[in-house]
């Protein structure tokens, strides 16, 4: 029994600096020696969460890309991935191709994880940027076909553009019942971001099976942002930071401090002082 905790990253437990506060890094790190069931739940790939996290490391699974897979903190090694179909995948792609739009694709080749892009630049400065901000990332492969980016098994699209851009190929796909998709604009940047999975990947499902595999009673869920709504409804309380979307904020059963004022570390201390947790 106990209370499993899963906090979104970026908008909720980073500042606006991309990085988790001091004061967060120890509370969280004194609190989890002390027995807290914690973890993360986020957009990011284990390889990009774990640089903003700055060693922090739940013992747990951190659950990544939106619910398409868990990642060991300390290795990153995948576990538990929710692959497309290749028949929903190549209808992904052809949508693709009929508004000139072309993703970042991540997916599962010869046992190492790959995200494929059409070396074709120029590419819109939102892809650019996510290309060249990573330098060193083994993942990144550039292939010459559209077919090409479809090797291997395939659990994420993400396409970078401006909201304009996105709009048709987002009307168009967010019918399918087979896909959970997430469009907004990038926390930092100006670019937008439409983002798809499988139905059965959501921050929401990921959560409830780790509840369940820890044989917890409750679930507490911290975010800001649209992709975190699934999860607030199925935790038994939703905590929302004072910065996040008013969508998020009305479906809150709890508001709490912002990102830039640790929110999330200042609850979890509260609750435990209180001898709540």
């Amino acid at each position: 029994m106990g209370t499993l905790f899963v906090s979104d990253l970026d908008g909720t437990l980073l500042n606006r600096q991309d990085a988790l506060s001091p004061f967060t890094i120890q509370t969280l790190e004194r609190l989890m020696a002390e027995g807290l069931l914690f973890t993360f739940a986020t957009a990011r790939s284990w390889h990009s969460a774990h640089v903003v996290t700055k060693g922090l490391s739940p013992t747990l699974p951190w659950i990544v890309h939106n619910g398409a897979a868990f990642s060991d903190g300390r290795t990153g090694a995948r576990t538990e991935e929710v692959f497309f179909s290749h028949a929903q995948r190549e209808e992904i792609l052809g949508h693709c191709a009929r508004l000139g739009l072309w993703p970042l694709t991540y997916g599962v080749l010869g046992g190492e994880e790959k995200v494929f892009y059409l070396d074709n630049p120029p590419w819109h400065e939102g892809m650019a940027h996510y290309i060249h901000s990573r330098p060193g990332d083994k993942r990144l492969t550039p292939v010459d076909s559209p077919e090409a980016l479809l090797q291997g098994e395939t659990y994420y699209f993400t396409f970078i553009h401006d909201q304009a851009a996105l709009e048709p190929l987002w009307k168009q796909v967010k019918e399918l019942s087979w896909m959970n998709l997430t469009f907004q604009q990038d926390l930092y940047r100006k670019e937008y971001w439409l983002e798809i999975t499988s139905e059965q990947a959501t921050k929401a499902q990921a959560a409830l099976r780790l509840k369940e595999r820890l044989g917890c009673d409750r679930l507490v869920a911290f975010g800001d942002a649209m992709n975190d709504l699934p999860l607030f409804a199925v935790a038994d309380e939703s905590c929302a930071v004072a910065n996040a979307q008013e969508s998020v904020l009305a479906a809150a059963s709890r508001v709490i401090g912002s990102n830039e004022e640790d929110g999330v570390a200042k609850y979890l201390l509260e609750e435990k002082e209180a001898g709540r947790i």
